[in-house]
C-alpha cells in the first residue's frame, strides 16, 4: 500500500504548501495532491482557497520525487481542451510525475458564484465522460481530435508537446454505482474515493470488480484510493472538517498509533492501493499561527509503512 497527503487549499500561501510538501517528499511519502475547490468544501461560508490549476503546477516546481496529483478536477469548471495543455506542460515541468482526476462536481455554490452551468446528476455524469474521452485522445493520441458531444466539442485539436509520460494516468473520483463505478471500469486508470468507511470502500470495490470483468478488465489493474482525515483531536476534526465532521469520522484516522494502525490494516484488506491522508488549514489555525500541523505529519510518518523509506529514497 502507498501513503500520500491530500492538500485542502484554504487559508493557507504558495509559500506554506511549498514548506508543506518538502517536509511530506522528505518524510517518505508517494504522493501530494490537492483539491479542485472555489471556496472551502466544509460546508461553511469561507472562501479563502487557492486555484487548483496553478497549485498543481507549483507543486510540480517545488517537488523532486512524489507523485503530484489533483482530486479531482472539476468537469464543469474549465473546457477539457485547455485542461490538457495545462497537464501536458505540467507534465514536463514535473519530469513525468503528474496523475490526472477527473470527476463530475457536486458544489452548487461554486457553480452559481461563478456562473456556471449546474447540471442534473445524470447530466454531470454525461459531460464528466465526455470529458475523460476528450482528455484522453488529447494527451496519449498522436493524430488531431475532433470530438461533438452534447457537452464539449473541438475541432482538428492538437496537444503539443506530447506529455512526458506516453500514458499519463487518468483517474476518475466517485462512487455511485450506476454510473461513476461501470466509467472508471471502461475509462480509468485509477479509482479515488472521498472518506468511504472501510466496510463501504470494500462494498464500492465490489461493485468496481463487477464492472471491471463485464468490460473485459480486472480490478487489479485500477489503482484503488481513499482520501482519508486525520485528527488528533476532536477539536482538530471538527475545526477541518466543519459540519462534515461526523460523516467522516469512521474514515479518520483518531486516537493512538494502534488504533490508526488498525483502521489502515482495515483499509489494506478492503483493497486500496493508496491512501491520501487529508490535511486541510482553517481560519482558527490561521489566527493562531498555525497553519499545517506539521509535527502531527511528522508523528504519522513515525509508524506508517511508508515504502520510499524502507527502500532508501528520499526527496531531498
Amino acid at each position: 500500500m502507498k501513503f500520500g497527503i491530500h492538500l485542502g487549499l484554504p487559508y493557507t500561501t504558495p509559500a506554506e504548501v511549498r514548506d508543506l510538501a518538502q517536509q511530506i517528499e522528505d518524510l517518505g511519502f508517494d504522493w501530494i495532491s490537492i483539491f479542485d475547490h472555489m471556496y472551502s468544501s466544509n460546508g461553511t461560508s469561507d472562501r479563502h482557497c487557492l486555484e487548483a490549476v496553478a497549485m498543481q503546477t507549483f507543486l510540480a516546481t517545488v517537488t523532486k520525487r512524489l507523485r503530484i496529483g489533483c482530486l479531482v478536477y472539476v468537469a464543469g469548471y474549465r473546457p477539457p481542451g485547455t485542461l490538457a495543455k495545462s497537464v501536458a506542460t505540467m507534465d514536463h515541468i514535473s519530469d513525468g510525475r503528474i496523475t490526472l482526476g477527473l470527476g463530475a462536481g457536486w458544489n452548487r455554490r461554486e457553480f452559481s458564484s461563478f456562473g456556471l452551468p449546474f447540471l442534473p446528476p445524470a447530466e454531470r455524469s454525461d459531460q464528466l465522460e465526455e470529458y475523460v474521452a476528450v482528455v484522453r485522445s488529447l494527451l496519449v493520441g498522436s493524430e488531431p481530435v475532433t470530438f461533438a458531444g452534447s457537452h464539449f466539442c473541438v475541432e482538428a485539436a492538437v496537444c503539443e508537446p506530447r506529455p512526458v509520460q506516453s500514458r499519463l494516468p487518468i483517474w476518475i473520483g466517485g462512487t455511485g454505482e450506476r454510473r461513476t463505478l461501470p466509467m472508471v471500469a471502461r475509462l480509468a486508470d485509477g479509482w479515488n474515493a472521498p472518506f468511504l468507511s472501510p466496510e463501504a470502500c470494500a462494498k464500492k470495490r465490489m461493485v468496481l470488480a463487477e464492472a471491471c470483468e463485464r468490460v473485459g478488465r480486472d480490478v487489479s489493474e485500477v489503482t484503488c484510493s481513499v482520501n482519508i482525515g486525520l485528527a488528533w483531536s476532536e477539536e482538530s476534526l471538527v475545526g477541518q472538517f466543519g459540519r462534515r465532521a461526523d460523516d467522516i469520522r469512521k474514515a479518520t484516522l483518531f486516537g493512538s498509533p494502534q488504533e490508526m494502525s488498525g483502521l489502515i490494516e482495515r483499509y489494506r484488506e478492503a483493497g486500496v492501493d493508496q491512501l491520501n491522508i487529508s490535511l486541510r488549514a482553517t481560519a482558527s489555525q490561521r489566527a493562531g499561527g498555525r497553519v499545517h500541523d506539521a509535527e502531527g505529519l511528522t508523528r504519522l510518518a513515525d509508524f506508517l509503512p511508508l515504502e520510499s523509506l524502507r527502500t532508501g529514497s528520499t526527496g531531498r
